[in-house]
């Protein structure tokens, strides 16, 4: 099966200017991506997907293929993924004549991904037959769905999952149901869902591959960056 791996690291920001350079623990947000892709041992592509000649640059620098430089109408801070994708693989077929069966989205975003992680979401797409693979965290109890309420316009509140009174909210955290959130490290796609009558990153199956914490940390804010550097340091004193 090939497996194309790809980078998406527009020069925009506004949470976090300049993001995907900016130094995290001594060393740039993207190279963290770059290596655990590259010690994956998964893909025979691992290209980037950046409108930015920085970000490009020091990509190359640390051997990732920079095979095209993003449309800027691909890296507004409203675009979806879905064209980005659809553009990267049209273009290495139409310039290299090459098409993976599996395509996987890397965002930089996620520098606690690591390598085995991503060798353990390729090997669940084969086995269980889905057509994609999305890792997930698990949602803590304070924030679970069936805790959450919906607030109307004259103040009342009722649970937001049911509608009921907030006398039917489950009390016991032993009673919850377990609850996952997508935490967009890993979006792991056959590369033919892309084509579909309804084009997606997920087609009609798709199965969760669960990280712990703090793996599945996404950073979009300055409190999010600060929690990667005490993840780091948590990472490697376990390590140690």
């Amino acid at each position: 099966m090939k497996v194309l791996g790809v980078i998406t690291a527009r020069g925009g920001s506004k949470g976090l200017p300049g993001k995907n350079l900016k130094l995290l623990g001594g060393k740039p947000l993207i190279a963290y991506t770059i290596e655990a892709a590259q010690q994956s041992g998964v893909f025979d592509r691992v290209i980037l997907s950046t409108d930015d000649p920085a970000i490009a640059s020091l990509a190359r620098a640390l051997g990732c293929d920079v095979p095209f430089m993003r449309p800027a109408e691909l890296a507004r801070d409203d675009t979806p993924h879905l064209p980005v994708m659809l553009h990267a693989v049209r273009w290495l077929e139409d310039h290299d004549g090459y098409r993976a069966d599996c395509t996987m989205i890397l965002q930089p975003t996620s520098p606690m991904r690591q390598p085995h992680h991503i060798r353990e979401a390729v090997d669940l797409i084969g086995p269980t037959g889905v057509d994609s693979v999305v890792s997930v965290s698990d949602v803590p109890v304070h924030y679970h769905p069936m805790r959450a309420l919906r607030v109307d316009a004259s103040g009342g509140a009722t649970l937001f999952v049911t509608g009921e009174p907030i006398r039917r909210r489950i009390n016991r955290r032993q009673d919850l149901p377990a609850a996952s959130v997508m935490n967009g490290a890993i979006y792991l796609f056959r590369t033919s869902v892309l084509f579909d009558r309804e084009p997606s990153l997920y087609g009609a199956r798709s199965a969760a591959y669960l990280m712990p914490p703090p793996y599945g940390l996404s950073i979009d804010t300055p409190d999010d960056w600060a929690e990667a550097e005490r993840a780091l340091d948590h990472i490697a004193t376990t390590r140690g």
